[in-house]
């Protein structure tokens, strides 16, 4: 059973972070945006399978689920809590353990990675959602949002731009930020 210690609202009106008592994941986090991308996922299958859900991120100790346009949160969240204390934590699939930043990744991707992991995503977890790196070709990197950020206005623009910003002062001066 998992229980839900808080239910906290992100600048994303479409999205709500439910925070856990227990941990889900250790070093991951997990993104699924349709039941299809889902269905290897136990519990993120079972979250599809409540009406109005439009996404489902997860990571160490929150939840966070968008709903779809035209739904109300007051249809979606008992549903979804009920489901949460009745679902058995064991049968999340277990994460691979990472190895970490090998020595083929260039300097600049680990400067990169090292200044998002202390400074970017620990404020976009608070918000219920996630950063994750796609690609570096030359400076411009590639990023996708994930969780409540995947979808809020202010992701792609102020929040792009400032972690853009962030990159050019702490890493270097070249850096581009490009959203997927």
């Amino acid at each position: 059973m998992l229980h839900v210690v808080d239910v906290e609202l992100t600048p994303n009106p479409h999205a709500i972070k439910f925070v856990l008592s227990q941990k889900l994941l250790h070093f991951s986090s997990r993104q699924f945006s349709s039941p299809e991308e889902a269905a290897d996922d136990p519990l993120a299958k079972g979250i599809f399978d409540l009406e109005g859900i439009a996404s489902v991120f997860y990571t160490d100790r929150f939840i966070t689920i968008e709903k779809k346009p035209g739904y109300e949160w007051g249809k979606i969240q008992r549903p979804f809590l009920v489901y949460l204390s009745k679902f058995d934590e064991k049968l999340i699939p277990e994460e691979e353990t990472p190895e970490g930043i090998d020595e083929n990744t260039s300097e600049l991707l680990k400067k990169i990675s090292e200044v998002l992991n202390l400074k970017v995503v620990p404020a976009l977890a608070f918000d219920g959602g996630g950063l994750e790196i796609l690609g570096l070709e030359g400076y411009s990197l590639r990023v996708k949002y994930q969780g409540a950020c995947g979808s809020c206005p202010s992701a792609t623009r102020g929040t792009l731009a400032a972690i853009e910003s962030l990159l050019k002062r702490d890493v270097h001066p070249s850096l581009q930020v490009i959203p997927d």
